[in-house]
């Protein structure tokens, strides 16, 4: 059984295409995951900006997941949950891409 997920990719009114992932990523969902990054790469190639990855509701992410962002880090940026910017870095993708923590939600 997938772990949920939810994705979706809308351009931004500045012109920016974003795809927006809620939920969890991992081995059980990273097809649709990889399917809708190719799409919004594809979608927004000739824009003059990265694609941004808004993964700011997502909750968990595997070695999957970080594996499909460093095999698209030429053409993306990331927008992370606050509790992931220690995965970005560990694990070098902040070398190779802009990842910027969404704001934390107020307790």
């Amino acid at each position: 059984m997938a772990t949920p997920l939810t994705l979706d990719s809308a351009r931004r009114n500045d012109g920016t295409f974003v795809l927006t992932a809620a939920g969890e990523i991992d081995m059980s969902n990273i097809a649709a995951f990889n399917d809708s990054l190719a799409a919004a790469i594809s979608e927004s190639a000739g824009s003059g900006t990265a694609l941004t990855v808004d993964l700011s509701a997502v909750g968990y992410l595997d070695s999957t997941a970080i594996t499909a962002l460093f095999s698209n880090a030429d053409h993306i940026a990331i927008l992370a949950h606050p509790h992931l910017m220690d995965v970005f870095s560990v694990s070098g993708l902040t070398e190779l891409v802009t990842v910027e923590a969404a704001p934390a939600e107020p307790s």
